[in-house]
């Protein structure tokens, strides 16, 4: 059954919920989720609500448009509108490590997310036999300091042609440029060795190794134009003792590194997440 979802922030004023779901009711349609938060220090009201479509009078088409004019504009509402029956189309980018995509190519397989996977991005041809078993295209751009942005150009190009909606890396070791960055504002997925922003840079856990750490962690999060510090979808740690060694230590985090960024994943193609300014607001 084809539903509608609604995902938007404002201003708090009394009535907007009442507002919302009579738009739906009047209109028959039957109310599935609604879920709502409101921050009292910034006084800005979220909203994720979810409806039935077999029975509603406006036209799927004309949605968009009678609730901007009824509502958006007199709220001052920032929203989206998604529909079930459309699949997001997912691009992921990769360099040469292979478990966070081993996670995502076996999750898309089994069926368990309602997304499209046109295309595999990487900077590398090393990963190409694990795609080719999967049986998704593999598109290769070497990049150095030279052809980067050429090379993004061309990537963008690819990106444009197969209609891509969100990006997700795992574990691309490139820094995204502010450009594309820009063509998918919160729709570039990163995963991140650390709970962020502890233990930075090329080895994380030879640095936690030192520190003694009894926890490591990791983060997922919306890429932005400061690297590293976007709004945050997912977090998890995992106990370390003295008897780890720097192997252990890689281990659990690469194990923790593919299911935190699984979660966000699939956080994001179920459309509950909304970020606001630099954080997000995660519907249950």
């Amino acid at each position: 059954m084809n539903k509608a979802q609604l995902l938007l922030y404002c201003p708090d004023k009394p009535g907007i919920i009442a507002q919302v779901t009579n738009f739906i009711t009047v209109n028959k349609g039957n109310i599935v989720y609604l879920d709502q938060y409101v921050d009292h220090v910034e006084n800005i009201f979220f909203m994720r609500i979810e409806w039935e479509l077999d029975q509603f009078l406006i036209p799927k088409e004309k949605i968009d448009d009678y609730f901007h004019t009824l509502y958006a504009q007199k709220y001052e509402m920032v929203y989206r509108l998604y529909f079930s029956d459309h699949k997001p189309r997912m691009a992921i980018f990769v360099s040469k490590l292979s478990h966070c995509l081993y996670d995502l190519l076996s999750r898309y397989t089994a069926g368990e997310w309602q997304v499209e996977l046109p295309l595999i991005i990487s900077n590398h041809p090393d990963l190409e036999p694990v795609a080719q078993r999967f049986g998704i295209p593999y598109y290769v751009f070497p990049i150095t300091a030279e052809n980067k942005a050429q090379q993004e150009q061309e990537e963008m190009r690819l990106l444009a042609e197969n209609r891509i909606n969100f990006i997700v890396l795992a574990r691309y070791m490139q820094v995204i440029s502010d450009r594309m960055i820009d063509a998918y504002p919160n729709r570039i997925i990163n995963i991140h060795h650390s709970f962020l922003p502890a233990f930075v840079g090329a080895k994380p856990y030879h640095a936690a190794y030192t520190r003694g750490v009894k926890i490591i962690g990791a983060t997922s999060h919306y890429v932005t134009g400061e690297l590293d510090a976007g709004p945050i979808i997912e977090q998890d740690v995992v106990r370390i003792t003295h008897k780890d060694t720097v192997e252990d230590l890689i281990s659990k985090g690469k194990d923790l590194e593919k299911i935190v960024l699984s979660r966000a994943v699939h956080k994001h193609i179920e459309r509950k997440c909304l970020a606001y300014k630099n954080r997000t607001i995660i519907f249950g």
